[in-house]
């Protein structure tokens, strides 16, 4: 009886030891940046700040898995001679800097006819800058709320 008892305590202790040791490896509730991971398969801080950033452009497609968005053409009403299409890649489930890429194109009406034109590296680059802090902002919110 005594043997008995002795050995559900040790298997009750050692039990307890799995378990701590499992619950050691799980991330800080709140390093929300590292993963914040919902179904939607990308992080879902850059996925809110891209769909937010390109509001005001049609959207063509989107694709939460495998985290990209493809918007239509956008003619700014102020330069109706011009208009741009931008592909939104998430390409890691981290909240970092070289976890969006932005892609461009651009053309611009000549004579009734749409051809194309050089995106400036600069307006990717502005896009891409423009989701990194609105996705920052976004976590930040939601560690203080």
């Amino acid at each position: 009886m005594i043997r008995r008892t002795a050995r559900l305590g040790i298997i009750a202790v050692l039990s307890l030891a799995t378990l701590s040791a499992c619950a050691s490896n799980d991330r800080p509730k709140g390093d929300l940046a590292a993963s914040k991971i919902t179904t939607i398969g990308v992080n879902s801080y850059l996925w809110r700040a891209s769909l937010d950033t390109l509001s005001f452009m049609p959207l063509l497609q989107t694709d939460s898995n495998g985290g990209v968005i493809v918007t239509d053409w956008y003619v700014n009403p102020q330069i109706p001679t011009e208009r741009m299409k931008v592909t939104v890649s998430i390409l890691d489930q981290d909240l970092r800097a070289d976890a969006v890429r932005v892609a461009a194109l651009r053309e611009i009406n000549r004579q009734g006819q749409w051809v194309s034109a050089p995106v400036q590296a600069a307006t990717t680059q502005k896009l891409e800058d423009l989701i990194l802090t609105r996705a920052r902002d976004l976590r930040r919110a939601s560690i203080a709320g």
